[in-house]
């Protein structure tokens, strides 16, 4: 288990980016990247305060009940000014940068620490390799004996340069856009072994709410959904669903800052979103040479491929709970895309799966 601190309802505006060489910016670039760094917290202020005074100008935009927004008692209008805040928090959030700090917790086994140590202490960044012994040195604390294990291994060592090499050709090969990238979204779905099942609404019959029985047919099939881009700020929630295997190459594909969200086209809003693809596109052009370094340049609008795959009631259980109440607008709608996918294939389950509409809470 875990927690970090949510972007959606804290305001980042005085974080401020550690320095660049804990990050492995390479020293000639460092002192651009401070100024770039100063340039994207200050965009996420000034992103901010525009869509606070959207908010503000036009109540109508947060979908706010008309009964909470008439209510004059104090619970009311305190509950209406955390949902202004989060609305603008969860647009405004695609500017921060990845370099900005924050506070996460995490619960594991033993085990568990020692497979992150391996994995940090085996990564080619600094700041990777410094978070592992900081690790390191806490284990003897609960677990002594497995201390000799929390090192650095060969394997997961040649895995990352593979997979950096492989991140490196996709940035060659794959189109970069200049702004938001598709989000189109993609579904396969593997009937199990021996089933000639084509309807799932026998598996659903019971199904009330995201945590209740499904049947087993759709326990036993397999499926993998992805989407052509979506902004690192979502894929941190989407990743979250541990079930299955998650694939994300981290090579820029574009940004998203939200400027399908407008009512009418903001000058301001638009330049900051251009200054964000630009970092965005340098960035991926540093991947391009082999700076491992170039993560610290993007945002957490920055798009990238990713795809899960998982089991049919694992997604179920996914697009009902990232579609219901509460749910951040942006994610909610990749999960639309992807349930319309599976009820075109499925239509006798549309009703059966509990899809929301993000209504705020």
């Amino acid at each position: 288990g875990g927690q970090e601190s949510s972007t959606r309802y804290i305001n980042y505006s005085s974080a401020e980016a550690l320095h660049a060489e804990d990050f492995g910016i390479p020293e000639a670039l460092r002192a651009e990247w401070s100024t770039r760094m100063r340039e994207s917290i200050a965009a996420y202020e000034s992103a901010l305060k525009i869509w606070e005074n959207i908010a503000a100008q036009n109540p109508e935009v947060m979908r706010l009940p008309k009964s909470l927004l008439e209510d004059e008692s104090e619970k009311a209008q305190k509950q209406v000014a955390r949902m202004r805040r989060n609305y603008a928090f969860d647009r405004a959030r695609n500017f921060l940068p990845v370099a900005a700090p924050t506070n996460m917790m995490m619960m594991m086994s033993a085990r568990g620490w020692v497979n992150l140590c391996q994995h940090l202490l085996s990564h080619p960044l600094p700041e990777a390799q410094r978070l592992g012994n900081l690790i390191r040195e806490e284990l003897p604390l609960a677990a002594p004996r497995l201390l000799k294990h929390a090192q650095a291994k060969a394997s997961i060592q040649n895995g990352w340069k593979r997979e950096f090499a492989n991140w490196q050709t996709l940035a060659q090969q794959t189109e970069y856009s200049d702004g938001e990238h598709s989000s189109r979204a993609e579904l396969e779905v593997f009937a199990p072994h021996g089933s000639t099942k084509t309807d799932f609404s026998d598996d659903l019959e019971f199904h009330d709410n995201r945590y209740a029985y499904t049947g087993e047919t759709l326990k036993r099939t397999a499926i993998r959904f992805s989407w052509e881009a979506i902004a690192l700020a979502e894929i941190r929630d989407l990743n979250r669903h541990r079930t299955g295997t998650k694939f994300c190459p981290l090579v820029p594909r574009g940004f998203y800052a939200a400027l399908d969200q407008l009512l009418t086209e903001t000058a301001e809003l638009q330049d900051l979103s251009t200054q964000a693809f630009q970092l965005s596109n340098q960035a991926r052009e540093l991947l391009r040479t082999g700076d491992a370094s170039f993560i610290y340049w993007t945002s957490l609008g920055t798009q990238y491929f990713f795809e899960h795959t998982t089991t049919a009631d694992k997604f179920i259980y996914e697009a009902e709970l990232r579609t219901g109440t509460g749910a951040h607008f942006r994610y909610a709608k990749h999960l639309h895309d992807a349930l319309a996918l599976w009820f075109e294939k499925f239509p006798q389950t549309r009703g059966l799966i509990l899809e929301g509409s993000a209504e705020p809470e």
